[in-house]
């Protein structure tokens, strides 16, 4: 299968150089020259388990990777998570959690990130590039440690991780900070999660700079949602959480459920928005912002517009303005008229804004529903929901209910994904819950704990006695220079 930038400047042979080109040369993303159906295979997948289901749907797209090693390195990833990488809770009829963080780090990026090594590594093989690969990460929180963690200590791989420096939840700030590995680098940046990737795909799309790379004999990758091997394994759990559904005698085969999605950077629901493309019968998929809701108001407007202010908010990994991802769905929307894609991402670098046309925003409502929550409402619902169901909501999450509650209108089944485990947010959850709060974040671990009667996650406890091994800070201007140093080390 090919890949084809969405700006039409670049193609890619297969997923192979897909993956480890990360971005196309001209700044666009790689997507798949077709969706492959998998309607007809929903039985077949019913009997298998997510490592297996997840490697049936990426191999429909990796056609040149071997399935068998596929399947291996799917269930080395996912024996990782413990007995169900991604759990199905029904909360209450019709209403069920889709829990993505039983992972390394907590969070649902690791659904992918710990197949990205493999994913990278073979595509490398078949590619035939024998330099190192350098991967770049902007994060807003959760997928900088996720891919650390996947990353660390593997041969021929460096990665290096921005995180805006004042723009993440301590515990996720200790996480990235403390990671171990003798590959690996974390700097915060003065600015905020759209600076940090404006800055990356900048040094991505610098031939120069790439050229420099090379002579100290590596080459670019990606690991963020922008990279088509981070976005393919998010299809699998759509997947496996409807088959779950059907076999749990919850839906019937063929009925027609939503997903609400808290939404960032696009990638989560655009990989729900894949799933329908390829046959899972989905009927709405629900956008929840948080108080950056420059999503919610594109799919009211058709108007994409990121000149508005910046919240800093309790859900951090959700304050973005700049939704790469969105630019997939674009070019969809475009009839995958590349030049059209183009000119609106033009615009948007230029004006800070573009618009879709009535048709294709009556498109997006035949598929799309969006709406944004509060931070008051989010911690109102996090409060709400422990009450009524003895579930502990992290802030992320809570957006998704919160926006879920509000949107009604159709009666359907539907699964909420849940993102990250409450204890990486623990001083806002607790907050939330009781009404008081606590400056220290694992004091506030220790008071959710007896509050939930769920132990803290050996993840967090771990924390507070490791190590800081990553206190650098930098403006995004000085950005090439120390990436330039990083791959020059030995």
């Amino acid at each position: 299968m090919r890949f084809y930038s969405t700006r039409g400047g670049a193609s890619a042979k297969n997923a192979s150089e897909a993956i480890v080109k990360g971005i196309a040369e001209d700044g666009g993303l790689f997507v798949p020259e077709r969706f492959p159906d998998l309607g007809g295979s929903l039985e077949e997948m019913l009997d298998m388990d997510y490592a297996d289901r997840a490697a049936f749907v990426l191999s429909k797209y990796l056609e040149e990777y071997d399935f068998d090693a596929l399947s291996d390195a799917c269930e080395a990833a996912y024996s990782l998570f413990g007995e169900d990488a991604a759990p199905v809770v029904k909360l209450d009829d019709g209403l069920y959690i889709l829990e993505l963080f039983h992972g390394p780090t907590l969070a649902f990026k690791d659904i992918a990130l710990t197949l990205l090594p493999y994913l990278l590594r073979e595509g490398c093989d078949h590619a035939g590039i024998e330099e190192d690969v350098l991967i770049l990460t902007a994060t807003s929180g959760d997928t900088g440690k996720a891919a650390l963690e996947g990353f660390k200590d593997k041969k021929g791989v460096k990665i290096m991780v921005f995180y805006p420096e004042e723009g993440v939840a301590e515990m996720q700030r200790l996480q990235m900070c403390t990671t171990e590995g003798n590959n690996v680098s974390v700097v915060a940046v003065k600015g905020n999660f759209d600076d940090c990737q404006t800055a990356v795909k900048k040094i991505f799309t610098d031939e120069q700079f790439k050229k420099r790379l090379k002579e100290e004999g590596a080459v670019f990758s990606s690991a963020n949602s922008m990279n088509f091997g981070r976005l393919a394994p998010q299809i699998a759990y759509y997947f496996s959480a409807y088959c779950d559904l059907v076999n749990a005698e919850e839906i019937a085969m063929g009925d027609r459920i939503d997903f609400a999605v808290p939404t960032g950077n696009f990638g989560d629901i655009l990989a729900g928005w894949y799933a329908k493309r390829m046959g899972l019968p989905i009927n709405r998929l629900i956008c929840a912002s948080n108080k950056n809701n420059v999503l919610t108001d594109f799919f009211e407007t058709g108007v994409y517009d990121v000149n508005r202010e910046f919240y800093k908010t309790m859900s951090p990994s959700m304050d973005i303005l700049v939704s790469s991802n969105l630019e997939r769905l674009i070019f969809e929307l475009d009839g995958r008229n590349a030049a059209a894609t183009a000119e609106k991402m033009r615009a948007l670098a230029q004006t800070g804004k573009f618009t879709v046309d009535a048709a294709q925003r009556a498109r997006l409502k035949e598929d799309f529903a969006a709406g944004f929550c509060g931070e008051e409402e989010c911690a109102a619902v996090i409060g709400n929901f422990f009450e009524e169901y003895e579930y502990v909501l992290d802030p992320h999450t809570a957006v998704a209910v919160g926006v879920y509650d509000g949107c009604g209108g159709e009666d359907k089944p539907t699964v909420i994904l849940s993102t990250a485990s409450p204890y990486k947010f623990a001083q806002d959850v607790c907050r939330a819950l009781t009404g008081r709060a606590e400056t220290d974040a694992f004091a506030a671990a220790e008071k959710l704990e007896k509050l939930s009667a769920e132990p803290v996650p050996p993840q967090i406890a771990a924390l507070k006695t490791r190590p800081v091994r990553f206190t650098q800070s930098a403006k995004t201007s000085e950005l090439r220079d120390i990436v330039l140093s990083f791959a020059a080390k030995k």
